[in-house]
């Protein structure tokens, strides 16, 4: 089935209606029209473990195992182990939803599965992998399977805090993974996008700053997760920020604006480097909402750079020029408006009406995704003219 040929083909396709489907309902929930079935979850509980475990577990799970084989040298997971994880993914969802009626231990049991399931399958492959920097990405895997984990025992003891840290976890391990992929993909995209535009080389890789990227965050991610007082967490926020800005810039993005492919990405790391700064001002200060950053992040930095990296993996795998159909850039405006809406929402505490703009704006921008590369994903792949390219 040509559906099951690449992990982007199901998981980008589903997950792109996943999209829309979940910030319908919630912009409902939210709005007072209709309530969601979550079993007396508190709907910014529930919203939250649908967008990371649901949505971008999807687009996540997509680009990861496209970009191993290709990347890493690995074996493509396909044919019936690929269904195997869809149908993981499906039954989460399937179970999330339904939980209402369900055991109490049933959803958790369902949604518990997939992660679990992608580390096994991957991981006697990248240990013959020959580089030995592919493993990290088991870590990562691990953290979100205890993430969801924790979160699922928090809903079920009735510990929201718990239920949050969990997600809020969640959100540390895929920066984590952003930083990571993000920060190789982003310079090599670049240096190539500048040799053909004639503006310079590709800036070379600098382990010392792409360890200390890594390891700011996974401290800043310990402090915040431990309750550490708010004067630490703030620091190490601002050591994120800078650290990451310094990163950033050695990329020069600035001067492949007229490269929307790329510069979407550069769009997304600059958003990162914002969240950090948002909440090292929130910790230090209290002059914003400790969630503006998270907002910052998840709409500005998360979706600029899914948006790309969907873009440049539905292309090219189907055997289509890299070429951004305008739709597309369409999709970068209003991804880039929602996640400003929404920033602007918390800060300045704009009411209801702008929060649910945002989530329109967001989720119409998913429902561009799908109508421009849905049926992309279900068809042949067009013939490459350079089969080395």
């Amino acid at each position: 089935m040509l559906l099951l040929s690449s992990a982007f083909r199901p998981f980008y396709f589903l997950g792109t209606l996943y999209a829309v489907l979940l910030v319908a309902v919630w912009t409902g929930s939210f709005l007072g029209l209709w309530d969601v079935p979550s079993v007396g979850t508190p709907l910014r509980l529930w919203h939250g473990h649908e967008m990371i475990f649901g949505f971008a577990a999807a687009i996540i799970a997509g680009i990861v195992l496209t970009a191993l084989p290709s990347w890493a040298g690995t074996e493509e997971i396909c044919g019936g182990r690929l269904a195997l994880l869809v149908l993981l993914w499906l039954l989460g969802r399937i179970a999330f939803w339904a939980a209402p009626w369900l055991p109490a231990l049933a959803p958790a049991m369902a949604d518990l599965l997939l992660f679990p399931a992608v580390f096994l399958m991957v991981t006697p492959q990248l240990w013959r992998a020959s580089n030995r920097l592919y493993l990290l990405l088991l870590p990562i895997l691990l953290a979100l399977a205890a993430a969801n984990a924790a979160y699922h025992y928090g809903i079920l003891a009735a510990h929201t805090h718990l239920a949050g840290l969990g997600l809020r976890g969640a959100i540390y391990a895929i920066i984590v993974l952003y930083v990571l992929k993000g920060g190789v993909l982003t310079p090599i995209f670049s240096g190539n996008a500048l040799r053909e535009k004639g503006r310079g080389e590709q800036a070379p890789f600098n382990v010392e700053l792409d360890m200390l990227a890594v390891g700011v965050v996974l401290l800043l991610a310990a402090l915040d997760l431990a309750g550490a007082r708010p004067l630490w967490t703030g620091l190490a926020a601002l050591a994120c920020a800078g650290v990451h800005a310094v990163r950033t810039a050695r990329w020069r993005g600035w001067l492949l604006a007229d490269v929307p492919l790329v510069f979407v990405m550069h769009l997304g790391f600059a958003w990162l480097v914002f969240a950090f700064a948002l909440k090292a001002i929130a910790e230090l200060t209290g002059w914003i909402p400790e969630s503006a950053w998270l907002h910052a992040f998840t709409l500005g930095s998360l979706g600029m750079m899914m948006l790309g990296l969907m873009t440049r993996v539905s292309l090219r795998h189907t055997g289509r020029p890299l070429v951004v159909p305008g739709t597309m850039k369409l999709a970068y405006g209003m991804m880039f408006a929602a996640a400003l809406i929404r920033l602007a929402a918390t800060v300045h505490g704009l009411g209801d009406g702008a929060v649910a703009l945002a989530a329109v704006l967001w989720g119409l921008t998913f429902l561009l995704c799908f109508a421009t590369f849905g049926a992309m994903l279900v068809r042949p792949s067009l013939p490459r003219k350079d089969p080395s390219t």
